[in-house]
């Protein structure tokens, strides 16, 4: 049994077979490092125009 909330994302996705998921939770992973690490810096509008 998995601990952790990344366990439990695994866990969901082997059991499930919900493999598709994978690319886009990774996105979204990429997309809210990249926000948190340049938090308001010069890179924010070109952050906003892919939204």
């Amino acid at each position: 049994m998995a601990t952790s909330k990344v366990g439990m994302i695994w866990d969901f996705l082997k059991v499930r077979k919900k493999w598709w998921l994978t690319p886009i939770i990774v996105f979204l992973l990429l997309m809210s490092l990249l926000i948190v690490l340049t938090e308001g810096s010069a890179i924010a509008p070109f952050i906003y125009t892919i939204f």
